[in-house]
């Protein structure tokens, strides 16, 4: 059921605090937590604590929660002294999606160029 922890999902497992994360910021709705493999001085995922698999999905069931993730991007841009960064949802595998739960990297920390690779 959308919105339910998946037993499959590396993210639920995070949020469940089953499965370790460097955790930067935690609301009711979000965790924020470094990504493990960073592209950027600054790389930090958001991710909700209710599972939706990609951001489409979230927007559509619960736009108040896809808000929380974009509130969240500028306070983790705030805690880490960015004056500039990029918030990035990638959305299918296609795209370059790899844990189908919803989740926004905050990049930044050095020049970001354009287009994106």
């Amino acid at each position: 059921m959308a919105g339910e922890p998946q037993d499959d999902c590396l993210f639920c497992k995070i949020v469940a605090g089953h499965v370790p994360a460097t955790i930067v910021r935690e609301t009711e709705t979000t965790v924020a937590f470094r990504d493990i493999n960073p592209q950027a001085p600054t790389h930090v995922l958001i991710i909700p604590r209710a599972h939706y698999k990609d951001a489409a999905a979230l927007a559509t069931a619960e736009p108040a929660l896809a808000a929380d993730l974009l509130r969240e991007a500028q306070a983790v841009a705030d805690d880490e002294k960015l004056d500039s960064y990029r918030v990035v949802f990638n959305t299918g595998a296609g795209a370059g999606q790899t844990v189908f739960h919803t989740h926004a990297h905050v990049l930044g920390g050095r020049g970001l160029e354009w287009p994106p690779g």
